[in-house]
C-alpha cells in the first residue's frame, strides 16, 4: 500500500491564496505528531536494543537517499556538539557519498549493493546499529544495506512512511509512522520527512541520555563551540553550584565542560 504517493487530501493548490496554502499545509502537519505516536512501542523496542550495543563499545549507522539521508546526517551530526561524543559514534550515510547531501546523485539509490559498501569502509561490525530510512520503504540502497547487515550479525532498524514496506520487511525492528497523503501529492519532503525527524530525534535523545550524557535536563557534555554555547554552559554552572557568572566562566574554560566543572567540584 503506496500512501505516500496517494493523491493529496487538497486540489486546485495553484488557485489557494497565500493564506490558504499555509493554513492547509499546516492543517496536514497536525497529522504528524499523532502518527509518531502511535509507534513510540516500535520506538521503545529499537533504542531498546542500541543501547546496551552501544555500552559495549558499539555506533548507530543511518543509511538513507535524499531527504531521508539528509535526515540521517542531520541527526548524527548534531551529536557531537549536543552531547560531547566522538564524531565516529552516530554516522549518517547517503546514497551518492556527500555530494549527494546538495545535490541529487542520479541514480545513486538504485544501487542495491552501495550501501553495504560504505558501511564496510566503516568497519561495521556485530556490536553496531543500522536503521535505514526511507518514507516510500522502497529504496533498494537501503534495501540492500539493511539486508546485508543483517546477514553479518549487525542489529538493523527501519524508519518508513508505508506499511509492510520492503525497507521495514528487511528490519528486524521497523517503525512506520503512517502520515497519510502529502498536501502536494508525493512530496515526502513534508509530512514524511518531518515524521522521520521527529523518530530520529526521539531515537537519538533517548539513546543519549540511556549512555549517561544528560544530568538532570541538561546537555552536561556540549561541546563549547561558541559563545553562545559557552553562556549556556556558564549559566547551568552558576546554577548547579549556586555561585556567580564570572566565577563559573572562568571553571568552565579552565575545565573544558559543564559535566568536568561539577566532577572536580565534587572531588576537591
Amino acid at each position: 500500500m503506496n500512501v505516500t504517493e496517494s493523491s493529496s487530501n487538497h486540489d486546485h493548490l495553484e488557485q489557494m491564496s497565500i493564506s490558504e496554502l499555509l493554513t492547509n499545509i499546516n492543517k496536514e502537519d497536525q497529522s504528524v505528531p499523532k502518527a509518531v505516536e502511535k509507534v513510540i512501542p516500535q520506538i521503545e523496542a529499537l533504542v531498546k536494543e542500541i543501547v546496551p550495543r552501544m555500552q559495549q563499545g558499539g555506533r548507530l549507522f543511518y543509511i538513507g537517499a535524499g531527504t531521508s539521508g539528509r535526515l540521517g546526517i542531520l541527526d548524527a551530526s548534531e551529536c557531537p556538539p549536543t552531547y560531547g561524543v566522538e564524531h565516529g559514534m552516530v554516522v549518517g550515510l547517503i546514497a551518492g557519498g556527500d555530494k549527494a547531501i546538495r545535490k541529487a546523485v542520479e541514480n545513486a539509490e538504485d544501487d542495491e549493493n552501495q550501501a553495504w559498501e560504505d558501511l564496510k569502509e566503516h568497519m561495521i561490525n556485530h556490536k553496531d546499529t543500522v536503521i535505514g530510512i526511507a518514507a516510500s520503504g522502497r529504496t533498494p540502497y537501503v534495501i540492500g544495506g539493511l539486508k546485508k547487515a543483517k546477514e553479518n550479525g549487525v542489529l538493523t532498524g527501519s524508519i518508513t512512511c508505508n506499511p509492510d514496506s520492503a525497507v521495514a520487511w528487511e528490519a528486524e525492528y521497523p517503525i512506520e509512522p503512517i502520515v497519510g497523503p502529502e498536501f502536494v501529492t508525493g512530496s515526502t519532503r513534508m509530512k514524511a520527512g518531518t515524521a522521520q525527524k521527529l523518530v530520529l530525534n526521539m531515537i537519538s535523545t533517548s539513546v543519549m541520555i540511556q549512555l549517561g550524557r544528560v544530568k538532570g535536563n541538561r546537555m552536561v557534555d556540549m561541546q563549547l563551540s561558541n559563545k553562545k554555547l559557552v553562556d549556556r554552559g556558564t549559566k547551568m554552572v552558576m546554577e548547579m553550584l549556586q555561585i556567580d557568572y564570572p566565577t563559573a566562566e572562568k571553571l568552565l574554560k579552565e575545565h573544558g565542560s559543564v559535566r568536568k566543572v561539577i566532577d572536580h567540584i565534587k572531588n576537591s
